[in-house]
């Protein structure tokens, strides 16, 4: 089982990010990962990503922009 994040745009269009990802074999792995790198990716042009469990998608997209309380 492979755990695998794909870095989109707002619109969804597939961008390479800006930290190389590293193979996840935990939900949680991807999950502190994405904790971890967040910013740097949202810095190097990714707006959201999405959580994929070998091809199928676990969840997302989700936003790497803070929500405006």
């Amino acid at each position: 089982m492979a755990w695998t994040w794909r870095f989109e745009r707002s619109d969804g269009t597939e961008v390479q990010p800006a930290v190389d990802p590293e193979d996840f074999t935990t939900q949680g792995d991807a999950e502190s990962w994405i904790g971890e790198h967040w910013q740097a990716l949202k810095e190097g042009g990714a707006d959201q990503v999405v959580l994929f469990e070998d091809a199928a998608e676990v969840y997302g997209p989700m936003s790497l922009h803070a929500e405006n309380a």
